[in-house]
């Protein structure tokens, strides 16, 4: 039986999380949840088990660094690969999500192809 993937999608924007999440529902077999700010995400995070987290910065109530830091710090989520995508592409932003334990960070406007090629490394799943 082929194994589902658990992806929580954590952006303020209704409209970046839906095109995450079309992006995302090419890989067969894979559920999706979708949190508007790091608040929502921890709810959400609180009895489910997620392969792969998405994880925007700038969010209202806490943003994606703080949540970053609260996930690395729990050993639930600590192997659990976490992506920053976001619109902060400094170099210095993209230094701290590292340090902080990110394992990836792609800059918006995103690309599909290479939204998805992360993913699938991460999770080791072929095309």
């Amino acid at each position: 039986m082929a194994e589902t993937y658990n992806f929580l999608v954590v952006d303020d924007s209704p409209t970046m999380r839906q095109l995450i999440t079309f992006a995302l529902k090419r890989i067969h077999n894979c559920q999706i949840t979708e949190a508007n700010d790091g608040v929502d995400a921890l709810k959400k995070l609180s009895g489910n088990k997620f392969n792969l987290i998405l994880l925007d910065i700038n969010m209202p109530l806490m943003d994606g660094l703080k949540l970053l830091s609260i996930l690395r710090g729990n050993p639930t989520y600590n192997d659990v690969p976490i992506i920053i995508i976001t619109t902060e592409g400094a170099d210095a932003d993209r230094e701290k999500a590292m340090k902080l334990g990110a394992n990836a960070y792609i800059a918006k406007p995103i690309q599909t192809n290479e939204l998805l090629k992360v993913v699938r490394g991460f999770l080791k799943i072929d095309e």
